[in-house]
C-alpha cells in the first residue's frame, strides 16, 4: 500500500506541474512580459477550509513594462481573463505581484 500511496502522490505532483507549466505558457504567449517566476504555494494551505488538492494555489511574480505602464487593476484583470478557464477547475487562489 505504500507503493500505492507514494504511486498516487506523484502522479497528483506531475499533475500539479503539467497545471503550472499550462499557466505559464499561456501567459507568455498572451502578454509582453520580461520575466515570469510562479510559485506554487498548495502546500501552505492544506488543512484549510476549501482546500482541494485537485486545484493549485500560485503566486505569480511579473516583471513586464506593458503592464506596469497600465493601471494595477487593468493588468489584473487582464491575467485572470487569460486564466479564466483555469480558475474554473485548476486554480484555488492566485497572487499577482508586479516587479521592476
Amino acid at each position: 500500500t505504500n507503493y500505492f500511496h507514494n504511486l498516487i502522490l506523484y502522479s497528483k505532483i506531475k499533475k500539479m506541474k503539467n497545471y503550472i507549466s499550462e499557466i505559464e505558457n499561456k501567459l507568455k504567449k498572451n502578454l509582453e512580459l520580461e520575466e515570469l517566476k510562479i510559485i506554487d504555494n498548495t502546500q501552505k494551505h492544506i488543512g484549510h477550509k476549501f482546500f482541494s488538492e485537485n486545484k493549485v494555489h500560485i503566486k505569480l511574480v511579473i516583471k513586464s513594462k506593458f503592464l506596469t505602464e497600465m493601471p494595477r487593476l487593468h493588468a489584473q484583470k487582464k491575467i485572470l481573463t487569460i486564466l479564466k478557464e483555469d480558475l474554473k477547475d485548476k486554480i484555488h487562489a492566485i497572487e499577482i505581484k508586479f516587479v521592476q
